[in-house]
């Protein structure tokens, strides 16, 4: 039974010719994807985090006149945390995909 993991790698009914191709590239595949899921969180957060700090510092140049900057920043922060909350969504339902994938083996 342990080692019925491993069929994930070479399905049923595939030709025993294609082993050396297939079993290498699912390899890589499975141990991919929490890489491609930090990635992934990383960047959108990073990309926010960003934007806001380039339109703050629009604020803080425009001085007295920063009114308009600061109204974008705090609806910017509203978009944040809407992205915020899209991406651990996203996340959730990937990683019980995943791991749905890695229990029921097909």
């Amino acid at each position: 039974m342990a080692l019925h993991f491993f069929t994930l790698f070479f399905p049923s009914g595939t030709p025993i010719a294609l082993a050396p191709v297939l079993i290498p590239i699912e390899v890589i595949s499975y141990f991919v994807r929490p890489v491609s899921l930090s990635v992934r969180l990383f960047a959108n957060m990073m990309a926010g985090h960003t934007m806001m700090k380039v339109f703050g510092g629009f604020a803080v140049l425009m001085g007295i006149l920063g009114v308009a900057p600061v109204l974008l920043l705090v609806a910017l922060t509203g978009f944040e945390i809407l992205v915020a909350v899209l991406q651990a969504y996203v996340f959730a339902m990937l990683t019980c995909m995943y791991l749905n994938d890695a229990i029921h083996l097909h």
